[in-house]
């Protein structure tokens, strides 16, 4: 392979990583913005979210494209191959994340007009900087291509999960103690599960991460707490 060939091939390589990682970018501004139309109570920043889901769609189209046509023609071979499949796999987890923000959003739609119950949405506030720091951290290891720092977010899922289950509890006490919350806490337990669900993607992120990096799978089982069961919305199917 000659030169000219050898520099364009890494042209397309550090294109692909540069366009994953503006996906992460604009992912990342969904879920912080997301909970904060639901706190502000905000209807259009709630909308321009929904909105917004549409180009992160067509982002992962040109991202798989463009990684799918790499292989085809230029035949990758080992550390090449895992980042390229890496941008694949990345871009999916985003798009899913890009899914589960407009979820968010569309339920906070639903709480503007209710009582602000504002212990549970402070809740919800938490939880949400939670998940959005792990996925800015897992993406800044990600540009960085940086396996130790992406190992951190693998192991971190568990508080993203305690504080599901915490919040699950107590959406559940104020439904029980007062009926007429059901409504809004049902939306405040789907936006809580689609959260839950975010920080699973980051989580597989950072797996991609490493094994991009290293050549290797993270060792041992990943660490979770057993989450209780809820019912999540179907992006992409409302």
């Amino acid at each position: 392979m000659n030169s000219h060939i050898v520099k364009a091939y890494d042209e397309e390589l550090n294109h692909l990583t540069a366009e994953v990682a503006r996906m992460g970018g604009l992912a990342e501004a969904q879920v912080s913005e997301a909970i904060a139309s639901m706190a502000r109570r905000d209807a259009t920043l709630a909308q321009q979210v929904i909105d917004r889901d549409l180009k992160i769609d067509a982002l992962h189209l040109d991202i798989e494209h463009k990684a799918i046509r790499l292989i085809a023609l230029r035949q990758p071979m080992a550390d090449d191959l895992r980042r390229t499949v890496a941008a694949i796999k990345i871009a999916q987890d985003l798009e899913r994340v890009g899914d589960l923000a407009r979820s968010v959003a569309k339920r906070g739609l639903g709480l503007i007009d209710g009582e602000p119950l504002t212990p549970l949405t402070r809740s919800i506030e938490r939880m949400g900087k939670l998940v959005a720091d792990r996925l800015k951290d897992v993406l800044d290891a990600y540009s960085a291509g940086h396996a130790e720092r992406a190992l951190q977010v693998w192991r971190s899922d568990e508080e993203i999960d305690e504080h599901y289950n915490a919040l699950f509890r107590e959406l559940l006490t104020y439904m029980m103690e007062d009926p007429r919350t059901i409504a809004a806490c049902t939306h405040l337990l789907f936006m809580a599960k689609n959260l839950e669900r975010i920080g699973d993607h980051a989580t597989n992120i950072a797996e991609q991460v490493h094994y991009e990096v290293t050549g290797r799978e993270p060792e041992g089982a990943r660490p979770r707490t057993p989450a209780p069961a809820a019912p999540i919305d179907e992006p992409g199917r409302d």
